[in-house]
């Protein structure tokens, strides 16, 4: 027997138990102990039927220096960052108008790579005026996190390869070159990792 099959067993046991005590004692306080007993074991019993998903992080994406060949290699590694690892699609959309931020499609031909860098590691430096807060604010504002801190925390690889597929997914062309890629463990990667 597994244990949600012994809980759904113990909440009808309740309902049972509190329909029996209904039935046949008259006492007021007891029948009332028994009707709260029955709509308590009922709601356990409906919130066991609900069927259960385990909840798991996001995968995290394997950065093998190694398997890069080409710039669309990095911005395919980029577009899994960005809908997985990064949580960047839980805001913005690329295309529509329906999310809480700026719509990303485009960004890429119409910024600079140093611009979407400084946006993605500070991103309160420079708020666009239709996003800024004034006067009260919003009941859940949607504020860029620092996506290379906690809890997101990307590392200078990983928001390369999301500004590779920002840029390729505009149409432009990839202005990351792949030597900028650090290979894990290098003199300049162990540094940033201090800052």
């Amino acid at each position: 027997m597994t244990e949600v099959q012994l809980l759904q067993a113990i909440g009808m046991s309740v309902v049972a138990f509190g329909g029996a005590l209904l039935l046949f004692v008259k006492a007021r306080f007891v029948r009332v102990m028994a009707f709260v007993a029955m709509v308590l074991g009922g709601f356990a019993l409906v919130a066991l039927s609900v069927p259960q998903m385990a909840s798991m992080p996001p995968a995290v994406e394997k950065f093998d220096v190694a398997s890069i060949k080409e710039k669309k290699d990095l911005a395919a590694i980029g577009q899994k960052i960005f809908f997985g690892k990064g949580q960047c699609a839980l805001c913005h959309t690329i295309g529509s108008s329906e999310g809480r931020c700026p719509d990303l499609k485009g960004v890429g031909s119409k910024l600079t790579r140093e611009f979407i860098y400084e946006s993605l590691t500070q991103p309160q430096a420079y708020v666009y005026k239709d996003y800024e807060h004034v006067g009260q604010a919003k009941f859940f504002p949607a504020k860029m996190p620092y996506i290379n801190k906690k809890p997101i925390g990307l590392n200078h690889n990983e928001i390369l390869a999301v500004i590779a597929f920002l840029q390729s997914m505009s149409g432009e062309e990839v202005t990351i070159n792949l030597s900028e890629i650090e290979a894990p463990g290098s003199a300049s990667s162990e540094r940033r990792k201090e800052l």
